[in-house]
């Protein structure tokens, strides 16, 4: 074989950018995506050194057959201020993690971490109406991920963060959302509640750490976990042990896809 049929010089361009990237399965997902929808188009990860973003992301962007980027850890926030519009989503969240070339010139920015969260629990059966939730981790999957969820109706919300600014200010978008929801910040723990839901990068790749220290959950409680790569996380392994109701991060990206390659406009 002396060439393959699904890139070219026509192929339009799209790249996810972080560090680190190898966890990331968006090429994957993304490519297939496209494919299904009969567009020329690829996605990439494109691996960005934080010390190297503001120099390097804006030079990207500056090819003209790139029309969108994706970001992650640590890039949603610092990403803000890329694009020319920001969604309504963002503007509470205070992050983005799709950066979208406008038809008529500049860039579109929008979260999608949070709509594909709730959109992963709804598929599997699950619901936030009412229920107490406990997030670890208020960066830019967290936040997004605790304002999606506060449009939900959940009765209460624990949030932590190592950075206790950071989850201060997440406390205070779910509010902004609806002042009705009862918000703490607290310590990682289960007591009294009924979702629990890691938005930190704690057990990701070869991490072997859980985000919360704990023997054994009740079998009641649903786990969910941002993290995609590994797709069982030391912390939904646990889970599954303990008999829970589980919802991957893999489910989440799934929510997310079909939205964001409407927003890209492929």
């Amino acid at each position: 074989m002396h060439e393959v049929d699904y890139v070219s010089g026509k192929t339009r361009i799209y790249g996810i950018v972080g560090h680190p990237i190898e966890q990331v399965r968006s090429p994957e997902m993304f490519t297939a995506s496209f494919k299904s929808r009969k567009a020329d188009a690829i996605l990439l990860p494109f691996h960005v050194l934080p010390v190297d973003f503001d120099r390097v992301v804006p030079s990207l962007m500056l090819m003209p057959n790139l029309d969108g980027l994706i970001f992650t850890i640590p890039f949603k926030q610092q990403a803000m201020a890329l694009a020319d519009v920001i969604g309504p989503n963002a503007k509470i969240v205070g992050a983005i993690n799709a950066l979208a070339r406008q038809s008529g010139g500049g860039w579109k920015g929008e979260i999608f971490d949070g709509l594909g969260c709730v959109e992963g629990f709804r598929k599997s059966g699950h619901s936030f109406a009412g229920k107490r939730v406990m997030l670890i981790g208020a960066g830019g999957a967290g936040s997004a991920i605790g304002v999606a969820i506060a449009h939900e109706g959940p009765a209460s919300m624990r949030v932590f963060d190592p950075d206790s600014g950071r989850a201060e200010d997440l406390m205070r978008k779910i509010n902004q959302v609806d002042p009705a929801i009862a918000v703490v910040y607290e310590e990682p723990n289960c007591d009294g509640i009924d979702i629990l839901l890691n938005a930190s990068p704690v057990g990701m790749l070869d991490d072997a750490r859980m985000p919360i220290s704990i023997e054994r959950f009740d079998p009641k409680l649903i786990v969910f976990d941002a993290i995609v790569k590994p797709e069982m996380t030391p912390l939904l392994q646990l889970a599954a042990q303990s008999g829970c109701a589980f919802i991957q991060g893999r489910q989440m990206m799934y929510g997310q896809i079909s939205k964001m390659t409407d927003y890209f406009g492929v």
